[in-house]
């Protein structure tokens, strides 16, 4: 599997634009001049009418960049989310204002730290002419940012998804302080809010598997492009820093945990590639959910293991504010919780192949 020539310019062009636009000031140019928001909007949407690859792409390298532009939480999750709903009203009235990134949403979704559609209690009730909406939902990426919510709760049908207005009587944010601040996540407090619903009511369960699987498909590729930027500026300081005389790089113990690093970082990225191809396509394979969970695990790992590399050959400056090897780690452990740690989706992968659950959660 290799990118070919378009999507291989795409990546420079976005590894381009991260070296000129730093922070949030990205986001608007990447939106407006590349057009990354709408890579995986349909046309008849204003999108690009782009696959999962183009966004594996992006997402590698704003992750080798620790961008916190919004891209995952409103260019993958909302998106996927509209688009698997199957509600063309929805799609016309919000889809072509995300892929032109002048609106951002958020998918509110996870409760309790869990993000299956059993964990849901959120409940909805119905209302004249809509719905109302009462709960609390957690890590919600860019939730502070977003111009619209989307979030799943319970009615008497099942998990549902609906569209709250953030500025909606009734809706209260909580900006948290997660471990990696490069990812702005909230709580989102719902008391009698109103809303309108989003595709079938009880339909929740079936969009939410399905954002799932492109979701751990684009953190994997985030992951990979995170640990590839640790592996670089590894081994650039491990030529260029000297104890005894000589460059640290030249000691076989340091070459042998910078080898096994690169054997990391590239066997990621074949799972990570391995995930975005499967769902890449008007109809993604059915080998995607195996193959999503599988990179979701391998790559947070890979990711984990190579950043704590990275502090440790970096020996005490790497623990510092002076240096970005304390934020990639940082960013590799918030990654391997999210959307669930590693021995989850072994359990999932076990599931779906008939082998029975993980025994043991592996530890880092």
């Amino acid at each position: 599997m290799r990118l070919d020539e378009e999507q291989e310019e795409l990546r420079a062009s976005v590894r381009a634009l991260l070296r000129r636009h730093s922070g949030d000031a990205a986001w608007r140019p990447l939106a407006g001049q590349i057009g990354a928001a709408g890579l995986a909007v349909p046309e008849e949407y204003g999108g690009a009418g782009c696959g999962a690859v183009e966004v594996h792409v992006v997402m590698e390298e704003l992750g080798r960049a620790l961008s916190p532009v919004p891209y995952l939480g409103s260019a993958v999750l909302a998106v996927r989310a509209l688009l698997a709903s199957g509600d063309p009203a929805a799609c016309a009235d919000l889809l072509p204002d995300l892929a032109a990134g002048t609106s951002v949403a958020a998918l509110a979704w996870a409760e309790s730290g869990s993000w299956t559609p059993a964990a849901i209690r959120a409940r909805a009730t119905p209302s004249s002419g809509g719905w109302r909406l009462t709960g609390t939902k957690d890590h919600v990426l860019d939730g502070i940012r977003a111009d619209v919510l989307l979030v799943a709760a319970r009615t008497p049908a099942g998990p549902s998804l609906f569209a709250v207005r953030p500025d909606a009587p009734g809706v209260r944010h909580e900006e948290t302080v997660p471990m990696d601040t490069t990812r702005p996540q909230s709580r989102l407090l719902l008391a009698d809010a109103p809303a309108r619903l989003v595709g079938t009511d009880g339909d929740a369960a079936r969009v939410l598997a399905e954002v799932l699987d492109h979701a751990c498909t684009a953190l994997a590729a985030e992951q990979v492009g995170a640990a590839a930027r640790c592996l670089e500026l590894t081994v650039a300081y491990a030529g260029q820093r000297v104890q005894f005389g000589r460059p640290i790089g030249s000691f076989q113990a340091v070459k042998h945990r910078l080898a096994d690093a690169y054997v990391r970082v590239e066997s990621a990225r074949s799972a990570a590639l391995g995930a975005a191809f499967a769902a890449a396509g008007p109809t993604p394979s059915p080998d995607l959910p195996r193959l999503a969970a599988s990179a979701k695990s391998i790559c947070s790992e890979a990711f984990s293991e190579v950043a704590a590399e990275t502090v440790q050959l970096h020996g005490g400056i790497g623990i510092t504010w002076e240096h970005d090897a304390h934020r990639y780690f940082k960013r590799a452990h918030a990654t391997t919780h999210l959307f669930g740690p590693p021995h989850h989706h072994r359990t999932r992968l076990a599931d779906l192949l008939g082998l029975g659950p993980d025994p043991a959660p592996h530890l880092p």
